[in-house]
């Protein structure tokens, strides 16, 4: 567990080490405003019980009174009834992926606390805290979100700024890490047209710190670097070139 904000109300916990074997690395982000929290992309089953002994250290069952979900990979919402059932959680979850939820074993009655996203995001009170839901569509799901923390002032940006096999848990030389960002990013993310929408939305808000769900996190000046990065790469389709070819 690594805080990275903390007040005296208000506090920005990572959980980043929890998975193993051959899981996809993912980070597990929880914010607490007063007696209030939320978590974060909780992760799939073998993260569950893990992430919940743990969750204790800084929230009380009852004080969980949210769920954000990003998007609808299972590494983020694989574990999402076993959330719902033994907390009194609202869930959040883009209002495309509310009929595919309930392939992960959501129960009848749990799918009933999760609220549907509209595609122009929301605002979500934790505490005395109003966090931003802001969409990122296509950045690489159809129905994505990403939470923006005016406290802390950490975007948490879910699979965009996603880096694979970097060692450490903070950047600190960003064109160094570009090589962790890089495949994942050009592969995963379908065009440079959603990109260049985030970045200049991203502009306006007030960022200290990337928080993304894989990887390390991007801070101070190098929150611009990414900024720019992301609004001049190439991507998905745009790439492709004639690989649409019928096995011969």
């Amino acid at each position: 567990m690594i805080t990275l904000y903390a007040n005296d109300t208000h506090r920005n916990v990572l959980y980043h080490d929890l998975g193993s074997g051959h899981m996809v690395q993912s980070n597990q982000h929880v914010i607490v405003d007063g007696q209030e929290g939320i978590l974060l992309d909780p992760g799939g089953h073998k993260v569950y019980s893990a992430l919940f002994a743990q969750l204790s250290e800084v929230l009380t069952p009852t004080g969980l009174k949210h769920i954000f979900f990003s998007h609808q990979d299972p590494d983020i919402i694989a574990a999402a009834n076993g959330w719902l059932m033994v907390t009194d959680a609202q869930a959040y979850l883009s209002a495309l992926w509310m009929r595919f939820i309930t392939h992960f074993g959501v129960d009848e009655l749990a799918i009933k606390r999760i609220t549907p996203i509209p595609d122009e995001g929301m605002k979500l009170m934790v505490g005395s805290t109003e966090l931003l839901v802001i969409p990122a569509h296509f950045l690489h799901s159809s129905g994505n979100f990403q939470i923006y923390d005016p406290v802390s002032k950490i975007l948490y940006t879910g699979d965009l700024g996603a880096s694979l096999g970097a060692d450490y848990q903070e950047v600190s030389d960003f064109d160094a890490h570009i090589q962790y960002m890089e495949g994942f990013h050009k592969r995963y993310i379908p065009s440079s047209v959603p990109l260049k929408m985030w970045a200049a939305m991203a502009r306006t808000l007030d960022i200290d710190r990337i928080a993304p769900q894989h990887g390390a996190m991007i801070s101070g000046d190098d929150v611009g670097r990414f900024i720019d990065w992301i609004d001049n790469l190439s991507c998905g389709a745009e790439l492709m070139g004639d690989q649409f070819i019928v096995p011969s």
